[in-house]
């Protein structure tokens, strides 16, 4: 066997491992889905097993590790757009809405990601606490102009709506 085909031979295997883990994530067995993710690092680190784990310990408020993993996630695959958003929204959790900035914009511009609407509404998040309703309207429609079904854009957006008309009752928007 060559080197490549036994490099892609790990790979698939540690991305098997990613899929078992992300089951028992969404199951909310947490811990088992982290002991999963690492094992799959072990066979083959990616940038998927990484973000992942970090978005997993996340749900147990480990943002530095969950921030640390997205880095490793970054240094092996660049292109790569869910760790830049995820460190964002880590940042957000943690109340440093400016820290999560660069990092949403970074995650808008990656060649490799299937879900613009996240960095969108992270970003909307972002301006609306920081009380720039007018930045956190135009993303928030962004985000649902990428997923016309995502509900939690559609409540930011009509939420967004209000404030402004409640601020400017004469302005219809």
């Amino acid at each position: 066997m060559s080197d490549e085909q036994d490099r892609q031979d790990k790979r698939q295997e540690a991305m098997e491992w990613v899929g078992k883990a992300y089951q028992l994530h969404m199951k909310n067995e947490v811990a088992k889905a982290i002991s999963l993710y690492t094992k799959s690092i072990e066979i083959c680190p990616t940038a998927e097993a990484y973000t992942f784990r970090g978005w997993a310990r996340s749900f147990e408020k480990d943002y530095a590790s969950a921030i640390e993993d997205c880095h490793r996630a970054i240094d092996l695959d660049p292109e790569f757009g869910n760790p830049y958003n995820d460190i964002g929204a880590y940042y957000v959790e943690q109340g440093e809405p400016d820290e999560a900035i660069p990092w949403l914009r970074m995650a808008l511009k990656a060649k490799r990601y299937e879900s613009y609407c996240f960095p969108h509404f992270n970003l909307g998040r972002v301006y609306e606490a920081k009380g720039q309703l007018d930045k956190a309207l135009e993303h928030f429609r962004h985000a649902l102009d990428e997923n016309p079904r995502y509900i939690l854009a559609a409540k930011a957006v009509e939420r967004v709506k209000g404030k402004l008309a409640a601020q400017n009752p004469e302005t219809i928007r």
